[in-house]
């Protein structure tokens, strides 16, 4: 069994070399059609045992033209999930290993590791040494896991013990209407509901108002409701928009309202000293979230959740029968105590070979080329007489739409973006995904992965260009 699995082994490493080295042969976006990769597979399970040599082959013939390519340097759809040589050859690790790694008993090494790599990024990223940080799977798990905190802390932890109706005032959640869909699914799952769930209008560059926000906690509270938690936003899912947590955080203070930061892309922007500025409050903030699976070269998944109080935070998730008690619990950070999932891989490791591998400066370095590209990009997006773009560019998001004087209309507009985009990603050339901004349909181009250069960048435009220009658009 050995020797089959070290030939096999080998084998696949060798294809996987080859995959990323030929990955910008393959179109970026798959191309099957629906029910294409269901049909090609068996109604029933084998009943008699098959080769990894079969097995394989069905991998290269069957999964792989259903598969759209994220690590593809023309890949610059909605955010990426981010890999790179050192995360892949830590999970190969990881998956060899196969630890459970819930207490610091079933698995010290990772426990250990975790703590301390967490302690890195709470440096790397600008937190004050009050915080401590745990590996979650996902921001929406993370911003549920800081919800339900708030929850407990606020009602004296009697909800984990009576439930919410023992609550008299009901629990309302602030953010604003560009806050990611999990603040949404957050409240729900946590008992809160959409009813308790404020969204609060943005300005013109659309970050939440401070003063719609405040207003709407006035109106609240004089209504006998009890604010419980804002969640402010560090890089926006359409347009990278950045909340004003200065202000938001007089708010929090005045009020006593748990204040959760969701910074889950842009958070690695934090690296930089340029952007240490959006962290001012930050010292006032319950909760922080950002994501090294999406711009910080880190297989999916891995995002690191921050907590101000760690105590409210283990004491709403412990849950202790006697088969997990151990003598070193009092000691030792049990992780599984720090969230919902009882059992966690060793997520650590490929965090620890990342940060080892590139180093601080060189991860710095690799982000701002990123932003420059962007910058770049944006320039002669903004020169072409048939696109706007949506300013001021947010770190390296771009969103740009196609107009023309001939079409006033902007439902037929929007609807001409929707043909752009989908042509474009059709072509297999570039991906490309789109937003909703002020009820006009932007397009959204994201630099960001791990191998991105000036000529997939430059490649992608002059496709854009060039699908612009071979239809009639001007008679859409």
């Amino acid at each position: 069994m050995t020797e089959d699995f070290r030939k096999n082994a080998h084998i696949f490493v060798d294809w996987m070399a080859d995959y990323l080295e030929n990955i910008n042969d393959l179109p970026v976006k798959s191309q099957v059609n629906v029910g294409q990769i269901l049909n090609q597979i068996e109604t029933s399970p084998p009943q008699t045992p098959t080769s990894i040599e079969v097995i394989f082959a069905d991998f290269k013939h069957i999964i792989m033209p259903g598969i759209t390519h994220w690590q593809h340097p023309k890949f610059f759809a909605y955010f990426p999930s981010n890999s790179s040589t050192p995360s892949l050859l830590a999970e190969m690790l990881t998956a060899t290993l196969g630890a459970q790694c819930m207490s610091w008993q079933t698995s010290p090494a990772a426990a250990e590791l975790e703590e301390r790599v967490m302690q890195w990024l709470a440096k790397m990223v600008g937190l004050p040494a009050t915080f401590k940080g745990v590996i979650q799977g996902g921001a929406s798990i993370a911003t549920l896991c800081a919800l339900l905190t708030a929850r407990e802390k606020y009602t004296d932890f009697n909800s984990n013990q009576k439930g919410l109706s023992q609550n008299n005032n009901p629990l309302i959640v602030y953010c604003s209407t560009q806050t990611h869909s999990s603040a949404l699914k957050a409240v729900r799952i946590a008992g809160i509901g959409d009813a308790n769930l404020r969204f609060i209008q943005t300005d013109e560059n659309y970050q939440l108002d401070v003063n719609k926000l405040q207003l709407q906690i006035q109106v609240d509270i004089e209504a006998g409701l009890q604010p419980l938690c804002i969640i402010a936003v560090l890089g926006s899912t359409s347009s990278g928009a950045v909340d004003p947590l200065w202000e938001i955080t007089k708010l929090t203070r005045k009020y006593g309202i748990w204040l959760h930061v969701d910074a889950a892309y842009a958070g690695t922007a934090l690296f930089l000293a340029e952007y240490k500025h959006l962290l001012k409050g930050i010292e006032y903030v319950d909760s922080f979230v950002f994501n090294p699976h999406k711009w910080m070269f880190t297989n999916f998944d891995c995002s690191a959740f921050f907590v101000k109080d760690i105590n409210a935070l283990t004491k709403t998730f412990s849950v202790l029968p006697e088969y997990l008690r151990t003598k070193e619990d009092d000691k030792v950070n049990n992780y599984r105590d720090w969230g919902i999932d009882l059992g966690r891989r060793f997520r650590a490791l490929k965090l620890w070979f990342v940060i080892r591998y590139y180093g601080v400066e060189q991860l710095k370095t690799m982000i701002r080329h990123h932003i420059e590209l962007a910058n770049n990009l944006a320039l002669k997006i903004k020169d072409h007489k048939h696109f706007e773009i949506l300013e001021p560019i947010s770190f390296n998001i771009i969103c740009f739409r196609y107009i023309n004087a001939n079409i006033t209309d902007l439902k037929l507009l929007n609807q001409c973006n929707k043909q752009l985009l989908e042509n474009i990603n059709k072509s297999g050339e570039l991906y490309l995904t789109h937003t909703e901004l002020s009820n006009k349909i932007y397009l959204r181009l994201v630099i960001a992965q791990t191998h991105v250069e000036a000529h997939h960048v430059d490649a992608a435009w002059i496709a854009i260009q060039k699908e612009v220009a071979s239809k009639n658009y001007n008679n859409y």
